[in-house]
């Protein structure tokens, strides 16, 4: 707030607010909760940056992408692309999956065991690109 960073402090309130939600709500707060949450705000505003830049809109796409980064520098670091097919190729072999048909198997172990380290739709991708080459 001192430093006058508005775009910076917008998005901080954001997740103030939405950890707020998730602590009066039923179930309680867990950093998993809370993690997801955040992934899903991050996730939204990319969306949104989507939809600015194609209507011509910059200005508005660059403070959700800014917003968008301020909001993953509070996330578990997310795994690279190699990082990623290591761990897929791994959790096909483990669960002998061997085509296409396979694919909820494996994709049922790749979420709980990527979840926070990855985006889901970057896990599904690697999922059908590894199991189509087989």
């Amino acid at each position: 707030m001192l430093a006058k960073n508005t775009p910076r402090l917008e998005a901080l309130r954001a997740i103030k607010a939405e950890i707020l939600l998730l602590n009066s709500s039923e179930k309680g707060s867990s950093e998993e909760m809370e993690n997801k949450a955040m992934q899903k705000m991050v996730k939204q505003r990319k969306e949104a940056a989507e939809i600015y830049a194609t209507q011509n809109r910059p200005e508005l796409a660059e403070t959700e992408l800014f917003q968008a980064s301020v909001i993953e520098s509070f996330l578990p670091k997310q795994m690279n692309p190699e990082e990623l097919q290591a761990a897929v190729k791994e959790i096909i072999t483990a669960a002998r999956a061997s085509s296409m048909a396979d694919m909820g198997k494996v994709m049922g172990v790749a979420t709980k065991q990527l979840a926070g380290k990855a985006e889901g739709k970057a896990v599904s991708e690697m999922v059908k690109k590894l199991l189509s080459g087989n």
